[in-house]
């Protein structure tokens, strides 16, 4: 590990992520939380949506058990490609390159960090790909002191369908003073 608690693999990739003029990698603040998640499932089934370079993935294996396994996938090849190198050298996880539906196949998840497809585009289908007490990490999200949520004056839809899911215990995480992100336990 280097300065601060971040691993080598996620500094190797926030490299590529600036070789190849990706912006939207995952901050430590969150990089952290997805540590933890997948910390709490040893040997559980991990997944990404939105790989990008591959940051938000090394920091997800960072807390990765000797008997889990982590499945992402980014829909830009070369990205992908970028990411798979950094972990080469690990069975335990499998980059693959297309539509996020792709991960429906090694679902369910004991944690799901959907940073990509299914978020926005299918939220009760991104809930259904949750093991029974798997969590799902969601970030990018403006906090808001109202309730409802509130994004640019309006009621924040998405967000509220998350927190108040009957499927899901959820809270929203303060990660840096103008970001957060929903973390949700799908009930058993």
């Amino acid at each position: 590990m280097t300065e601060r608690g971040v691993p080598d693999r996620v500094v190797v990739a926030e490299r590529l992520a600036a070789e190849a003029g990706f912006e939207k990698s995952c901050i430590p603040e969150v990089g952290r939380l997805l540590r933890l998640a997948a910390a709490s499932k040893p040997g559980g089934v991990v997944a990404e949506s939105g790989t990008g370079s591959g940051v938000g993935t090394a920091w997800l294996h960072s807390g990765l058990g000797a008997g889990a396994r982590l499945v992402t996938v980014e829909r830009d090849e070369e990205l992908a490609r970028r990411a798979a190198g950094v972990f080469a050298d690990d069975e335990r996880v499998r980059v693959l390159t297309g539509d996020w539906r792709l991960l429906e196949e090694h679902a369910p998840f004991d944690v799901f960090f959907c940073d990509g497809g299914g978020k926005r585009d299918a939220p009760g289908r991104v809930v259904e790909l949750l093991a029974p007490g798997g969590l799902l990490v969601l970030d990018d999200f403006t906090p808001s002191a109202d309730w409802p949520p509130r994004f640019e004056g309006e009621v924040d839809e998405l967000r509220l369908f998350y927190l108040t899911h009957p499927s899901l215990d959820a809270t929203e995480v303060l990660t840096t003073p103008s970001s957060s992100a929903v973390v949700a336990a799908r009930r058993v």
